[in-house]
């Protein structure tokens, strides 16, 4: 942790106005916490002198940014051709209507975060969802609630708590 954010501390300090040097700084930012808090979008601001609506406008325009904390449960859906025609859509509308989220939201809880994603490289296994790296293939909506009431069970009896920002960088695709 201490090298994050010693290389968000050093970037910001280095900063010399060069042009290009803003999505840098974003990067080093969501790697030091995990997304990018509205703290480091105004340190980021007084810095560089670029004005927060245009840093929120970079952060909203690349998927790679994200403005919450992901969950302690990234759900990946597939919705690659295999996955769509095999039935993906209604497996996305399973996982939010469990859940209570929309893709790219994370549960209050912190428990879980919905990406979709072009495609998982499980073509034989359609429709498929990963979550975190546990790959779950030829699913059902029954399936799909019965795996995700599973991992929320368990998390609660292990006491899971919402995690640390870092190693929740990557992402999904919207």
């Amino acid at each position: 942790m201490a090298d994050r954010s010693e290389s968000f501390a050093y970037r910001l300090w280095r900063y010399d106005g060069a042009p290009g040097e803003l999505i840098p700084l974003l990067q080093s930012a969501q790697d030091h916490f995990g997304y990018i808090p509205r703290r480091a979008i105004k340190y980021i601001s007084e810095v560089t002198s670029v004005p927060e609506s245009t840093i929120y406008g970079v952060i909203t325009f690349y998927s790679q940014f994200r403005l919450q904390p992901m969950g302690r449960y990234v759900i990946r859906v597939c919705a690659g051709t295999a996955c769509h025609v095999s039935g993906a859509k209604l497996l996305i509308e399973t996982v939010q209507d469990e859940l209570g989220i929309e893709v790219g939201d994370t549960t209050a809880d912190g428990l879980f975060t919905l990406f979709t994603v072009a495609c998982l490289g499980c073509c034989s296994l359609a429709p498929v969802m990963m979550i975190n790296d546990e790959t779950h293939g030829r699913l059902s909506p029954p399936g799909v609630r019965k795996i995700l009431r599973g991992v929320r069970r368990e998390a609660r009896s292990k006491g899971a708590s919402p995690p640390a920002p870092a190693g929740a960088a990557g992402g999904g695709g919207r």
